[in-house]
């Protein structure tokens, strides 16, 4: 079945690649893709708890340990116990954890600059923001999948 409208047509194989690239990226590092996904969220947003990472993902807990053992066993991610509630966990990036995962974007990323030469700079505030709202819009829709499906 056809999309109804060009547009949606051109969004669905943009999705369609991300997912593809991510799944190729994961496997490139021996990880699943929502591993590479928590390796990304903890890199934008800095140590996250554990169940902050169970939320971000929308993973039960149990699927997070697992997620995070993974990444920890890879030499990605380490667990740090809080100072004055050794009940608290933050999961962080390990220095240097990152170094594979970059050197696995490379190519996305030459492909990316290639695409920067056909806009100018006055255009890049747009379309960060159509990102932006974007991953804003899907998050929601995430969620409420989520929730309708409980």
């Amino acid at each position: 079945m056809a999309a109804r409208h060009p547009e949606e047509t051109i969004f669905r194989e943009f999705l369609i690649a991300i997912l593809l690239y991510n799944e190729a990226v994961a496997d490139r590092l021996g990880l699943q893709p929502v591993d590479v996904a928590a390796t990304i969220l903890l890199e934008i947003r800095g140590p996250l708890s554990v169940g902050a990472i169970s939320e971000e993902l929308g993973l039960p807990s149990a699927s997070t340990t697992r997620l995070i053992d993974r990444l920890e066993k890879a030499g990605y991610v380490r667990r740090v116990r809080g100072e004055r509630d050794r009940r608290t966990v933050t999961v962080e990036l390990v220095e240097g954890g990152l170094d594979d995962y970059d050197a696995a974007c490379a190519l996305s990323r030459r492909h990316l600059d290639a695409i920067a030469t056909h806009y100018t700079p006055e255009q890049a505030p747009l379309l960060l923001d159509m990102f932006s709202r974007v991953a804003v819009a899907y998050r929601s829709a995430t969620k409420e999948l989520r929730q309708d499906a409980t």
